[in-house]
């Protein structure tokens, strides 16, 4: 009896000792991260005097001294507005891009569909900063070819790398590099359609475009939730590409992202307090409107399904 309570347990326990690995690694690599970040968040160093000698500088307690000093920074509410701004660039622009070639490739007519899927997802594979700084140079009119076209076609030659075309500057990088992620992942949900669905509608008269617009589009809504839940979060932490450009141009300051703001407050000016309680309220920020929009999608499909 004992050795079949022990055989039972070693059998119930297995799926937990496989966990074990990568719970240990969540929580070095995860979880205190962002409990040392929490815990930063309310600290604050105290000087005394001068700030010269032993124990002159000592790490106090702030409470929520730090997350109203953020509240009220202005460079962390226009780095977040013109994040909003290029976000409603990105994100219809390059969602409408990939479920525009996922349904390409669905099409029976395209030919060379696997070399064409892996063109478009070649620049995802791309690393960001590669790809902001190769795009940077061809940004640049003394160094980029369109410029050159440019001039010689007598064609005007905008800026991209100042004011208003800077978003779009921005933009097209991250369209660039994250249309062909968000077109594998529609592709594959267009994939699993069954076939029978298609004969079913052909059978009734409907055209290619009926067909995408009635059938395909609806039965991928839940992969065009998940992507646009992915392109919200990319968004909000954009980083790379600004951070690549701000060599080039004026344009670009320290602080033109919110996690711009961050990277300056800690490794700048080496306040890692405020930084830390900034990184919690963009974290914040990122769960709640992600939360929210997975709220809103699902019951709305909910809704849909009633019906």
């Amino acid at each position: 009896m004992t050795s079949a309570r022990r055989k039972s347990y070693g059998v119930k326990g297995a799926p937990y000792a496989f966990l074990i690995p990568a719970t240990i690694l969540f929580a070095l690599f995860f979880a205190l991260p962002i409990g040392y970040a929490v815990w930063l968040s309310f600290r604050k160093v105290h000087v005394s005097g001068l700030g010269l000698g032993k124990g002159a500088r000592d790490e106090v307690w702030a409470g929520l001294e730090n997350y109203t000093d953020a509240f009220q920074d202005s460079e962390l509410l226009h780095g977040a507005l013109r994040v909003l701004g290029y976000g409603c660039i990105v994100v219809p622009v390059m969602l409408g891009l990939a479920l525009l070639f996922a349904l390409m490739l669905d099409s029976d007519k395209v030919r060379f569909t696997p070399f064409t899927r892996l063109a478009i997802f070649l620049p995802y594979a791309i690393p960001g900063v590669v790809a902001a700084m190769l795009w940077g140079f061809l940004y640049l009119p003394d160094v980029s070819p369109f410029y050159y076209v440019l001039e010689k076609l007598g064609l005007p030659q905008p800026d991209l790398l100042d004011g208003g075309p800077l978003y779009v500057a921005l933009s097209n990088i991250a369209v660039w590099g994250g249309t062909g992620f968000n077109m594998i992942v529609i592709y594959t949900a267009l994939q699993a359609i069954p076939v029978e669905v298609y004969e079913a509608a052909k059978l009734d008269g409907a055209t290619p475009l009926q067909v995408a617009l009635k059938i395909k589009i609806p039965m991928v809504a839940p992969s065009l939730v998940l992507t646009f839940f992915f392109s919200i979060i990319a968004t909000l932490q954009v980083f790379n590409e600004p951070t690549t450009l701000k060599p080039l141009t004026n344009s670009v300051s320290t602080t033109w992202s919110p996690l711009m703001k961050v990277y300056r407050d800690a490794f700048g000016t080496n306040d890692i307090y405020a930084a830390a309680a900034q990184a919690v309220i963009i974290a914040l920020a990122t769960l709640l409107l992600s939360f929210g929009f997975l709220r809103a999608a699902n019951r709305r499909q909910k809704q849909e399904a009633a019906r």
